[in-house]
């Protein structure tokens, strides 16, 4: 009995593991609008890298913070173009392209499902993130630590984990409203201004401060300036955001869950 519970489990868990990664892949190569090279590289790539070097740029022009400031931030910020866009297609293009029904029609397991819609878009946003500091950095002579690499990348990805998170919440929106990438828009130009990626926060007003403080990217930022400068890994930076990219992904899973509900709810009392 003992055996056949494990083999149960480790058949479980494998089947978990595929569709998290095997399915993740699928969904990112079909729902994924900038996947061809030219929108990736001009979109995710190109677009970014701008934004550091006007930021910069302006920054000085300004004397607002330093260009270490505008580049770490811009390049953290960066994973947001992927992720937060990404984490929206996973689900809003399953409506838009007629699929859904077919995906909530599934027997499979709902977390590992819309989980794995999320992990391209981590890879994809580290991706990002890293070609922009570091272009950013040859092109604009910043220093950066060959010892401090290590804990940046790690920083990186957190950051990136946590505005995927972020992404997957604003895409459950999908489930019932239509034009979810209006918000999807707004919550960009959130980032933008409240993570303190580019705007110090300390020129904000204090409920401003205290919202960034929920959002993806703004304790990520804030340890990847530590780093560049010399200094080492803030822990307690990389737990928050750490907590905040779970509680987003939480929220993600709670709200794909009820608006899953009242659909079968709302197409039951359509049959009947």
């Amino acid at each position: 009995m003992l055996r056949f519970r494990c083999r149960l489990l480790g058949f479980r868990f494998h089947a978990s593991s595929r569709l998290l990664v095997v399915g993740g892949a699928l969904s990112y190569r079909a729902l994924f609008n900038w996947t061809t090279p030219p929108m990736f590289i001009g979109t995710l790539l190109v677009g970014p890298l701008l934004q550091v070097f006007f930021f910069v740029f302006l920054g000085r022009e300004l004397a607002v913070a330093d260009d270490r400031f505008h580049l770490v931030g811009n390049a953290v910020l960066a994973a947001s173009a992927s992720c937060v866009y990404g984490g929206t297609m996973a689900v809003a293009n399953e409506r838009r392209y007629g699929t859904l029904g077919a995906v909530l029609l599934s027997p499979r397991r709902r977390v590992p499902l819309w989980l794995g819609r999320a992990l391209p878009y981590v890879v994809n946003g580290l991706f990002v993130s890293a070609f922009v500091l570091t272009v950013a950095a040859l092109l604009l002579g910043l220093p950066v630590p060959a010892g401090a690499l290590p804990g940046l990348g790690l920083v990186l990805l957190v950051a990136a984990a946590a505005c995927s998170a972020f992404g997957l919440a604003l895409g459950a929106l999908g489930l019932r409203f239509r034009d979810v990438f209006l918000v999807s828009n707004v919550a960009s130009s959130v980032l933008l201004l409240l993570t303190g990626a580019a705007v110090p926060r300390e020129t904000l007003p204090g409920w401003m401060r205290a919202a960034g403080e929920l959002l993806p990217l703004t304790h990520a930022a804030d340890a990847a300036r530590g780093l560049t400068a010399g200094g080492g890994l803030d822990g307690r930076l990389l737990g928050a955001e750490f907590a905040v990219g779970a509680g987003w992904g939480l929220l993600a899973v709670v709200l794909l869950a009820a608006f899953e509900r009242g659909s079968r709810r709302r197409a039951t009392l359509d049959t009947m």
